[in-house]
């Protein structure tokens, strides 16, 4: 069978230092525009921003939820603050993903990513699935992880969106350590899949090492990328926001389960891979090739039990 002709489709990871608690979203926007405009000059034509971008990552502090809905959710998108980064793209001809938290007309929260084409417009929405942490006060924890309470779990499901004449999947942050969610991407015939993350450099849970937190993050993209024959992107927000670390470890993977791109620092840093969309198609013909060896009969348990239980008889 012939080799798939090389689609190529340069793609970066918009890595961003803290975002402080009292950083104006406007000096915010400034950082990003300032990292499009660098990547676009390296020749991508796709930029993934993290998780929640546009303010720190205010899951970690307890406070009233009207409180959480007026300093940090969105209403709108775009709005006045982030419309220069929307200009900016449509002006540089490069698309990009957003995190944020998105405040609905209803009055319903959501952890939220969205992603722009190269001519400025919304193509795709994605809201967040795999909320992890917890909803209760903890005290005595030195931080918190509180998306439980602000956010609710998303409505949109794991969607595959065209942009640019490339299939684009979503998720974010959590969802990236569970295999279902790029199986159902891969099942929709996604090619690249973009996402952001904050991840804190410790487990409030349990006495997880550092190095461990950073060897799952990248044990889970790259496994994904593999069994699902797609490029992933994965773009942290990381640094000691207000003295809380985070990891960084942005990366770019390709369908071989290979990291083709990494970022070396915690601070705003860039990184490129001139992706070739074809080695995915390769793969899905003649390793993962999903129509001749899936056999879903025999995986109902996964959709019919949340939580393990007993063998089955």
């Amino acid at each position: 069978m012939p080799v798939a002709t090389r689609r190529r489709l340069g793609v970066a990871v918009a890595q961003m230092g803290p975002v402080h608690a009292a950083d104006r979203r406007e000096a915010v926007v400034e950082r990003l525009v300032a990292m499009l405009a660098t990547a676009q000059a390296r020749g991508a034509a796709l930029v993934v921003f993290p998780e929640l971008a546009l303010t720190t990552f205010f899951p970690r502090h307890w406070m009233d939820e009207r409180e959480a809905e007026a300093r940090y959710f969105e209403t709108a998108m775009p709005n006045p603050v982030v419309r220069p980064l929307f200009d900016a793209a449509r002006r540089l001809g490069v698309g990009f993903h957003l995190g944020y938290a998105e405040l609905t007309p209803e009055g319903r929260r959501y952890n939220t990513a969205i992603l722009v084409d190269r001519g400025g417009a919304i193509v795709g929405k994605y809201r967040k699935i795999h909320l992890p942490g917890h909803a209760d006060h903890k005290p005595d924890a030195p931080f918190q992880h509180l998306e439980k309470k602000y956010f609710e779990v998303g409505d949109l499901g794991f969607r595959v969106f065209g942009a640019d004449g490339t299939r684009v999947g979503l998720c974010i942050c959590n969802d990236r350590r569970w295999p279902e969610t790029f199986r159902v991407l891969a099942l929709q015939s996604a090619e690249l899949t973009v996402l952001g993350y904050n991840t804190p450099s410790h487990n409030i849970h349990w006495n997880e090492p550092v190095h461990l937190r950073m060897s799952t993050h990248l044990i889970s993209l790259q496994a994904a990328a593999y069994q699902n024959a797609m490029w992933i992107a994965a773009a942290a927000k990381c640094g000691a926001e207000d003295g809380f670390p985070m990891i960084g470890g942005s990366v770019i993977v390709a369908p071989t389960g290979e990291i083709v791109a990494r970022t070396t620092s915690e601070e705003d840093e860039v990184i490129v891979a001139d992706a070739d969309l074809a080695l995915g198609e390769n793969f899905r013909r003649h390793v993962f090739d999903f129509a001749r060896h899936r056999r879903p009969e025999h995986y109902r348990l996964i959709v019919e039990r949340t939580g393990a239980g007993d063998p089955l008889p």
